[in-house]
């Protein structure tokens, strides 16, 4: 059996705050990644925005999750015209859930920082597939390719 995912209610971009109890019934990708407006976190998240209307034809919502304020999301969704929300994490609550918190190297010191991460959460609200350790590069299409079979 699956393990059910987490529930967190954060606040995200659009004014709207996320529960993941209000989607049960449908199927969620939750990306977590680093930091807003990043090279890597950017092309992570123009992969999703080109392949949301594939994810959405499946009736899958798809969300991004980092540390960043909502101010930082607000910013870094208008810049790149992303079609879903990006949820805000500053207290770790939803890094904490999925346990993507880790320790990196950075520079040559250890820093604590979100390991790139994605869930697809099932309609019955269990988690289908964890991806951990993500390479963005034909990652999000990877994604879209697992939800398809679901």
């Amino acid at each position: 059996m699956e393990q059910p995912a987490l529930d967190f209610d954060l606040p995200a971009s659009g004014g709207k705050r996320v529960r993941l109890v209000d989607f049960k019934g449908r199927g969620v990708v939750l990306y977590f990644y680093p930091k807003d407006s990043t090279p890597g976190c950017t092309s992570e998240g123009q992969d999703f925005r080109d392949l949301y209307p594939q994810f959405q034809a499946l009736g899958w919502e798809v969300f991004g999750i980092s540390r960043d304020s909502v101010k930082s999301h607000e910013n870094f969704k208008s810049r790149q015209a992303f079609p879903f929300e990006l949820i805000s994490d500053p207290e770790e609550v939803a890094c904490a859930a999925f346990a993507v918190m880790k320790l990196k190297n950075m520079y040559g010191k250890q820093v604590r920082g979100i390991e790139r991460s994605t869930f697809a959460i099932a309609p019955d609200g269990s988690i289908a597939r964890a991806w951990r350790g993500v390479k963005v590069p034909g990652h999000a299409l990877a994604v879209l390719e697992f939800v398809r079979t679901l």
